[in-house]
């Protein structure tokens, strides 16, 4: 039984560790996406344009 939860132990602290290492890309990728949806927005809620209103 003490050989199991080492074994989990380990796996356990290997996950983390691995989940860890990928917290600063994964916080950029997610700046970047809010920084595109940003754009989309910004985008969206322009007026149209003079030519396209006159039709």
């Amino acid at each position: 039984m003490g050989f199991f939860s080492f074994i989990l132990l380990l796996a356990v602290t290997y996950l983390l560790w691995r989940i860890s290492d990928q917290i600063p890309d994964i916080l950029f990728r997610l700046s970047e996406i809010q920084r595109d949806i940003a754009e989309i927005r910004r985008r969206g809620d322009t007026p149209p344009n003079d030519s396209e209103a006159v039709e």
